[in-house]
């Protein structure tokens, strides 16, 4: 009797998760088409002020578009990076990108486990599956791979996130990583970033 009630309350909870997966996918499908409509995600000053018109709601909007272009990359990450920082300043816009990538990164890697290579192919594309899926096969030196990649911006973070869901990876392990080797490639595309952008206005002007 216990065994069948387990059963059926993981069946709901997958259910759930489907079902929240899939109205979270639609809500940032229309948030995509929104800003895409508005160039939110061709202007740096038009996506600063839509960020900024929230007010005190701000930060959050800020970390829940962080957030979405982990999962779905709707515009280049340095580009957020800077934009944070010129509207939070260098140490609080640094901590929200972090908080922002971080969580999405650790989506990421739920949802690349949870329904596979078939969706993870769908979300990054064929040819960019096709080159990082032979990694799977790695085992532990995936693991080393994927960690340099993390702590150093030399590989395409987020896609490897997928990756990494498809592979034995264990999510402590998967946390551990991205909460340690985020700060420092976080911190050369955001301050990094920041300082040549506005060294190549001053030369301009």
């Amino acid at each position: 009797m216990e065994e069948i009630e387990a059963k059926g309350t993981k069946k709901i909870a997958n259910y759930l998760l489907n079902y929240s997966t899939l109205l979270g996918m639609l809500i940032i499908g229309a948030f995509i088409i929104y800003g895409y409509k508005n160039g939110l995600f061709t202007s740096t000053e038009t996506f600063r002020d839509f960020i900024v018109s929230f007010g005190i709601w701000a930060p959050i909007i800020f970390i829940f578009i962080q957030i979405v272009q982990v999962i779905i990359p709707i515009l280049p990450g340095a580009i957020s990076c800077v934009v944070g920082i010129i509207i939070f300043g260098p140490w609080i816009g640094l901590l929200y990108n972090y908080i922002g990538i971080c969580i999405g990164s650790i989506i990421v890697f739920l949802l690349a486990q949870k329904y596979g290579k078939p969706f993870v192919r769908r979300i990054v594309g064929k040819k960019s599956f096709e080159k990082y899926i032979g990694w799977v096969s790695k085992g532990n030196t995936f693991d080393k791979i994927f960690a340099y990649a993390i702590f150093f911006p030399i590989a395409p973070d987020d896609l490897l996130c997928y990756i990494a869901g498809l592979t034995k990876m264990k999510l402590q392990k998967f946390i551990v990583i991205i909460l340690l080797g985020k700060p420092l490639s976080i911190t050369i595309y955001s301050l990094g970033l920041t300082a040549l952008l506005q060294y190549l206005i001053g030369f301009i002007k």
